[in-house]
């Protein structure tokens, strides 16, 4: 297995353009392509490498091809349409997906490259511009744990850790994830604190309290999944039923003032729920049950 040295690089935007330069400067020979051409010939401009007049073009040759795109569709439409990259790679030329893609898509793709001797890798990303820029993304790997370890140097250009969590499209999935659990975290919080500032509280003195309440030890992730869940101690000494009162009062508070609640209304219906089903006097963590029965697995 040949280690990877010459890389094309798809999509060279806001996220691509950072993290194509950053192979550049780790010492990949590095093409670039992009759907506008005066998009790719600014990226040489700036930073250096070849631009691609072609998909064809690019991928003649490479080691790896990286793409930086907004979808699966996209991807499999750049790599396995007609004139689209897979055509020009050689046998055992891997395809590392940058972008935040479905990941049964991917596994599609990954499926019908493999068809053709091509492996892929998903390695979608965490940190945004800012990071892209200074090399910090933190990175999630799918693949087989060769494919994986192979594309590693190429991966460390651009971030500051690698975690591989599976086979192909698992990346994917972990990503989506965890932007999901972001997104709820961001109007949680936006709701709670516009009920506060309803009820007259200060909006910094919120924010700076919310902090070491719900952040750091207090996150129920740090607090609750991984010491209590994931080891099916459910100890933390608070009661299911009393969560569920505190997250009742939260909801009585917002509707007596005439605050918008409609995340706390479906939130405090469902620990209502899980109340009935999992029991009242049973450990808050405990609510995890709700979600293994209802989906079939255990954590």
């Amino acid at each position: 297995m040949t280690a990877i040295r010459k890389i094309g690089f798809i999509g060279v935007g806001n996220m691509g353009n950072p993290m194509a330069a950053n192979l550049l400067k780790g010492g990949f020979d590095v093409t670039v392509f992009d759907a506008r051409a005066e998009t790719a010939a600014a990226f040489v401009t700036q930073h250096g490498g070849k631009a691609a007049s072609s998909l064809a073009d690019l991928a003649r040759g490479v080691d790896a091809v990286v793409t930086m795109l907004p979808d699966d569709k996209i991807v499999r439409k750049v790599m396995l349409d007609e004139g689209g990259a897979a055509a020009s790679m050689a046998k055992g030329t891997v395809l590392i997906d940058m972008g935040t893609c479905d990941p049964t898509g991917t596994r599609t793709t990954s499926e019908s490259l493999e068809k053709i001797g091509l492996h892929m890798v998903d390695a979608p990303v965490m940190g945004g511009v800012v990071f892209a820029k200074d090399a910090s993304l933190d990175i999630m790997a799918g693949g087989s744990k060769e494919q994986v370890e192979r594309v590693t140097p190429l991966l460390k250009a651009m971030g500051q850790s690698i975690v591989h969590c599976g086979d192909v499209g698992s990346a994917h999935a972990m990503k989506a994830l965890a932007n999901y659990i972001n997104a709820c975290a961001l109007i949680n919080a936006i709701e709670a604190m516009t009920i506060g500032k309803k009820f007259g509280l200060d909006a910094k003195m919120m924010a700076d309290a919310l902090v070491p309440m719900c952040a750091g030890r207090n996150h129920p992730i740090q607090k609750k999944i991984i010491p209590q869940i994931l080891n099916r101690k459910y100890a933390t000494g608070m009661a299911l039923s009393f969560i569920a009162k505190d997250v009742r009062i939260a909801v009585n508070t917002a509707h007596a003032i005439g605050a918008a609640v409609p995340l706390g209304e479906k939130v405090s219906a469902l620990w209502d729920d899980a109340v009935t089903k999992v029991g009242a006097t049973v450990d808050q963590t405990e609510v995890v049950r709700y979600w293994e029965d209802a989906t079939g697995v255990k954590l």
